[in-house]
């Protein structure tokens, strides 16, 4: 090696050891609050950066997508196929508000569903509620075998399992068109609309198993927080109301009231 090269050789590391810093001490926790058509208000928690600089918590909480099993929200077990999806709308407080997002099936249901000697026949269309959101709905059903049927398959033919996607598409059309995006979680939640297409199709071919087995989001209109309040309802005491604070030196006193 040639004298005087690589003079770094001899020193220490270059900028010494870093400090460590925990990640967790710059962040906050925020709730997650579902609409006023969930029995279950309180979905969970969420983590993010403290507001420092142009850089503002808010920002990073608004438009994240929260996952939920019906089950949850509703208490009810028998709920537990479903997976609702919220999306944060606005922050007030601690509180993450959110608004609805999108629905589907749990994989185990879907699967348990399909089975062998019966149609399977899906539907979907997209549809714009009286508040401005378009939907994408997307509807699955199963042909069953009729009453006191002797055969083995229930299958359906060409000319009825068009008549029946029709049919799928006109309820659905219809049922979504003449409400706002609350009423029609509303019927998604007792799966109204499937009981109506099964009703409706009986004549055609009996069905089965029929489900709005997806929904999704396509565009909202623009965001109005009068609106998200209506969804929401009632809202904890901490956000809507400031905190009075007693002044220092009368904490322990009693009010002038009480000792008269």
């Amino acid at each position: 090696m040639a004298v005087g090269k690589n003079k770094r050789l001899s020193k220490g590391k270059k900028g010494g050891k870093k400090k460590i810093v925990d990640p967790f001490s710059k962040k906050d926790w925020y709730d997650i609050r579902a609409p006023s058509t969930f029995q279950q208000r309180a979905v969970g928690k969420t983590l993010v950066t403290r507001t420092a600089g142009t850089k503002i918590a808010s920002d990073g909480l608004k438009g994240r997508v929260i996952t939920v099993n019906l089950a949850d929200l509703q208490k009810n077990e028998a709920d537990a196929y479903r997976n609702i999806k919220l999306r944060v709308e606005d922050v007030q407080g601690r509180h993450c508000l959110t608004n609805f997002h999108g629905m589907d099936l749990t994989t185990d249901k879907l699967r348990s569903l399909v089975r062998k000697w019966q149609t399977l026949i899906e539907a979907h269309v997209d549809v714009k509620t009286t508040d401005g959101y378009t939907l994408r709905l997307f509807a699955i059903a199963f042909t069953k075998k009729r009453a006191g049927q002797v055969k083995k398959t229930a299958y359906a033919q060409s000319s009825q399992i068009r008549a029946i996607r029709r049919r799928m598409v006109d309820i659905m059309t219809r049922e979504a068109t003449s409400v706002d995006l609350k009423d029609l979680v509303a019927k998604f939640i007792p799966e109204a609309i499937g009981k109506e297409i099964e009703k409706a199709c009986q004549g055609i071919y009996p069905l089965q198993n029929t489900f709005v087995r997806k929904v999704k989001v396509l565009r909202s209109p623009k965001f109005d927080v009068g609106k998200l309040m209506e969804v929401h309802g009632d809202l904890p005491t901490e956000v809507s109301t400031a905190v009075d604070r007693p002044a220092e030196g009368v904490v322990g006193d009693a009010p002038e009231e009480a000792t008269a």
